[in-house]
Parts: structure tokens; C-alpha cells; sequence
């Protein structure tokens, strides 16, 4: 008697990685406000130099910015993990029989009888720990936050903006003037972020040239307006 399962299709499913959510908001911004920082200076000034040291500037000051917003948003998330599972411990001392019931309830939600729902309770709460974790996880929503994350995110976002960041500067490297690195600028980095968008959109399954054509769209806009801005000030 053949006992495996055969299954006639594939699922395909996004596995979520904090790796690539980083990688995704650190690119997202050193593509776009480098880029529009460069072109609003190509209406301004003349000396192309002037344009790469702010652009350094900016692209360092930059990634520091968003780097240490990742690391907080992290410790955020840690502490109030850490916070939410001691209230957990103090709930399961003080409150058993509520938290029992909790759990009950949650084995009811899955169609378990009663029988199998007090077997299960009985099972789950004679570690606490493993108590803690489940009313954690399917209670509160909150899956235990990896320790480093902080740091991990700190650097993958200021990484990515770096890198970023360079790619609409880079073609002033090679220019005498700013305008003639604008229009190498702008071709250069509207074409990134049109690859940027499609890829991203299809890792989070919307259509991948609507988001693409967007992504770049605002990119392009961001760019128009800094270089709009800048000529009518100056003049």
C-alpha cells in the first residue's frame, strides 16, 4: 500500500526576510534622495566638484541616519518583546486558571474536542516557558526577535544606502559639468530603479512593471522638482 502523499502542484509562497526588508529601505532611499540632492545642485552650481563632496556628504550622513533608525526600530522591537513576555510570566503566576482558559480557547478555535483540548492544555502548561511562548506567539501575535537584529539592521540598511547613494553620484566623477552628469545621472539611475522596482515587486507578488514603472516614476519626479526648485532660486 503506497502511504506517501503525491501532490499534483507547487505552492509558491514569499518566504519574508528581514535581510531582504533592509536591503529594500536602505536601496530605496540611496537611489532616490542622492539622486534628486544631485540634481537639484546640477540646477545651482556650476563647479561639478561641489555636487560630488555634498553628495558624499549627504550619501554619509545618509546611511548613518537610516542605519541608526534601523538599529532603534530593533532595540524597539526587542524591548517590547522582553516587556510582553515578562507580563506573560507575571499573568501565568498570578492568573493561571485565565490563562489556561486562553489556551483552551485557542485549541477550540482549531476544532479540537473538549477532551482534546483539556489533554493539550494539560500538556502545554507544565513548562512555563513553553506557556510563555505559546500565549507569545498565538496570543499577542509576537515571535521572539533575534537578539543581533538591531545591529544586523544597522548595517544592512547603511550598507544598501551607501550603495545606493553611489550610483546616481558616480557619473559626476567622470563630468566637467553638472548638467553632463545629470543626464548620465538620470539615465543610469532611472534604469536601477526600474530593475529595483520590478525585482521588488515580484518578491511581494504585485505586478512587477506597474511597480517598477512606479518606483522609477517617483524617483524621477523626486529629481524634477529638487532641479526645478533649484533653478528658480537661483535664478
Amino acid at each position: 500500500m503506497d502511504t506517501h502523499l503525491h501532490h499534483d502542484h507547487t505552492e509558491h509562497h514569499l518566504r519574508g526576510s528581514e535581510i531582504l526588508t533592509d536591503i529594500v529601505i536602505g536601496m530605496s532611499d540611496g537611489l532616490t534622495v542622492p539622486f534628486a540632492l544631485a540634481a537639484g545642485l546640477s540646477g545651482a552650481v556650476k563647479d561639478v566638484n561641489l555636487i560630488v563632496i555634498a553628495g558624499i556628504a549627504e550619501i554619509a550622513a545618509g546611511s548613518i541616519a537610516m542605519g541608526l533608525g534601523g538599529y532603534l526600530a530593533g532595540k524597539t522591537a526587542q524591548d517590547h518583546y522582553n516587556s510582553e513576555l515578562r507580563r506573560e510570566y507575571d499573568e501565568i503566576e498570578r492568573l493561571p486558571e485565565v490563562e489556561k482558559e486562553e489556551v483552551r480557547q485557542f485549541f477550540e478555535g482549531l476544532g479540537l474536542s473538549a477532551e482534546v483540548q483539556n489533554q493539550a492544555v494539560a500538556e502545554l502548561v507544565k513548562d512555563k516557558d513553553r506557556w510563555a511562548d505559546f500565549m507569545m506567539k498565538h496570543e499577542l501575535g509576537l515571535e521572539k526577535p533575534d537578539p543581533k537584529r538591531a545591529r544586523k539592521s544597522a548595517f544592512n540598511i547603511g550598507f544598501s544606502y551607501v550603495v545606493g547613494g553611489l550610483i546616481p553620484l558616480s557619473p559626476y566623477f567622470f563630468v566637467k559639468d553638472g548638467i553632463s552628469g545629470l543626464k548620465i545621472s538620470a539615465a543610469v539611475t532611472l534604469l536601477c530603479l526600474f530593475i529595483f522596482g520590478y525585482f521588488k515587486s515580484k518578491l511581494t507578488g504585485t505586478n512587477p512593471v506597474q511597480g517598477a514603472l512606479k518606483v522609477a516614476f517617483i524617483g524621477a519626479i523626486a529629481a524634477g522638482c529638487a532641479f526645478g526648485i533649484a533653478k528658480w532660486i537661483g535664478g
